[in-house]
């Protein structure tokens, strides 16, 4: 039989062996006939379905001529170039697998309020599928566990612009309150982080036993607190400043010092430190 033939039955084969399979782990969707009462299920984006099958055989195994469709035109770009050759709309558009028609979504959002998006809700607002929402979010989430990874860990947090750079990517651009200690050793090195509590837009709930429980069980030596403000303005509120206060009276009682209160927000940063007395000195 000629190779081109055979090819194509293979191909043929393998198709009509995955339509009995979940498709799931290829992040297709399956969507109802809209013909049959019974609503049997039919598998849609059947090109991706065959470049997939063709993708998974082995080299030179078989000949068959590749449909040029804007998924394979990108993945070829990025294999050959590199993915930073690829604009932000075609990066998504590869990790979403998003149609050329529906590729403008990239530009509809600030990136930043879109990384922190869940999968839902990014099926909801832009129309993905599902296996392109989940993937799109834990593509973000991984650039964002990067971009702490590059740090050390271990680093002297001696000044609130470390506490910033380390926290920022991880609560900045959130939608709600969420506040965190930072377990420090004694030479005032991040031990462990620690998430207290989220709270609504505007305010998060904080007591002392929940930031300094974790400190005296794991026999931290001093610790900062950290939260971010949803509204991207970080000048600390009435509350922000009462809460500190406890803090640092908490801290004095049981012998772990807050050293430091770091608002974070889209707009920046405030130590509350700078704006009212600490009795603990920071680290020189």
């Amino acid at each position: 039989m000629h190779a081109n033939a055979k090819a194509r039955n293979a191909a043929t084969a393998n198709v009509s062996a995955l339509s009995s399979r979940n498709f799931e782990p290829l992040g297709l969707e399956w969507i109802a006939s809209e013909r049959d009462s019974r609503s049997r299920l039919q598998p849609i984006a059947i090109t991706n379905v065959v470049e997939d099958v063709i993708d998974r055989a082995p080299p030179d195994s078989v000949q068959v001529t590749r449909p040029r469709t804007r998924r394979s035109v990108l993945l070829a770009r990025a294999e050959q170039d590199g993915p930073d050759a690829l604009t932000t709309e075609e990066l998504v558009a590869l990790v979403a697998a998003v149609r050329a028609e529906g590729a403008s979504v990239a530009r509809e959002i600030d990136l930043a309020a879109r990384s922190r998006m869940g999968p839902a809700q990014l099926r909801r607002d832009f129309g993905l599928s599902r296996g392109g929402a989940v993937r799109l979010a834990a593509a973000f989430a991984l650039g964002r566990r990067v971009e702490r990874a590059v740090r050390d860990p271990r680093v002297s947090l001696r000044s609130p612009a470390l506490v910033h750079e380390l926290m920022a990517p991880e609560i900045r651009g959130l939608q709600r309150e969420t506040f965190h200690a930072l377990l420090l050793d004694g030479k005032h090195r991040l031990q462990r982080r620690h998430r207290v509590s989220e709270g609504t837009l505007t305010s998060s709930l904080v007591h002392p036993r929940e930031v300094f429980g974790p400190a005296l069980r794991e026999s931290a030596a001093a610790l900062i607190v950290v939260h971010n403000h949803p509204s991207g303005d970080p000048e600390p509120s009435a509350e922000d400043v009462a809460v500190t206060r406890r803090l640092i009276e908490a801290g004095q009682l049981l012998g772990v010092p807050l050293l430091d209160h770091v608002v974070v927000a889209a707009e920046g940063y405030v130590s509350i430190r700078e704006r009212m007395r600490f009795d603990a000195p920071l680290p020189a």
